[in-house]
């Protein structure tokens, strides 16, 4: 490996990725360090880069994002990041309030690789990040051209499925904690938000004019399909139901993957 230091980013070469990867530390703006992976375009040059947002428990490294990302370098450029608290990223994790701070750090850092646009696509959790970063950074050197956000939840503190039961248990019981950290590889902040961050549902009116994507499957088993709608009813974007998908990256098939290259491109 070699490394070099390139501003506020530490780059490391990484071939065990794929092929011209690179594997960088990113400083957010409070302070918490980000580890963030570069994904060439694979057909030659772009203007564009894509930054994927994973979801609560996921990382960079996990196969469902390498698959996500390997599937949109066909399109565009790629960087891919764990948020905090996640993966080999430093702090812990606030499930959705400070990881905009994340965000932007994984957008600047594809605008210093010399890439004039750039888009984001979150899942889950990271939908709701990049909603929220679209309508925060609008005006800043961290904003977007462009956002998917897929699997979203429209609403904060949402408890109506067994599974987001679980998720809120893990989040607010100590054990649930520890289960978090020991067994999901996430950890998890045990203050609560103070304030109550923008939610999703609030941010959608906000993004305009820049284009928003929002995609969900009618078998989600976290949000209902009322999320999706409540998010499209809230302002300009365009909404894709996807009929038997479930949640998140690990639901997303080839197909969709392709078609969200594309609108995420030529967008």
């Amino acid at each position: 490996m070699t490394s070099e230091a390139e501003g506020r980013f530490h780059i490391v070469d990484v071939s065990s990725i794929t092929s011209g990867s690179q594997r960088a530390t990113l400083r957010t703006d409070d302070g918490v360090r980000i580890e963030a992976v570069y994904e060439p375009y694979t057909r030659g040059v772009t203007d564009t880069a894509v930054v994927l947002a994973h979801g609560f428990t996921g990382s960079a490294d996990r196969p469902s994002v390498r698959r996500a990302a390997k599937a949109l370098a066909e399109h565009a450029a790629v960087v891919t990041f764990s948020f905090r608290g996640h993966g080999r990223s430093g702090g812990r994790s606030t499930v959705g309030d400070r990881e905009v701070l994340d965000l932007a750090a994984a957008v600047r850092w594809a605008r210093e690789r010399g890439h004039a646009r750039v888009v984001t696509v979150g899942f889950s959790m990271g939908g709701s990040i990049v909603l929220r970063h679209a309508a925060l950074e609008r005006d800043t050197g961290g904003h977007t051209d462009a956002v998917a956000a897929i699997s979203a939840p429209a609403r904060w503190y949402y408890r109506g499925t067994p599974s987001m039961r679980r998720v809120h248990w893990v989040i607010t019981h100590p054990m649930g904690r520890l289960v978090g950290r020991y067994g999901l590889g996430t950890r998890i902040d045990n203050r609560d938000w103070d304030p109550v961050p923008l939610s999703p549902v609030e941010a959608v009116p906000m993004i305009a004019p820049t284009p928003l994507l929002i995609v969900h499957g009618d078998r989600d088993p976290y949000f209902p399909v009322d999320h999706p709608r409540m998010l499209a009813a809230a302002g300009e974007c365009e909404l894709w139901l996807e009929r038997g998908m479930g949640h998140a990256e690990n639901a997303v098939g080839e197909e969709l993957l392709g078609r969200l290259g594309d609108w995420l491109t030529r967008r």
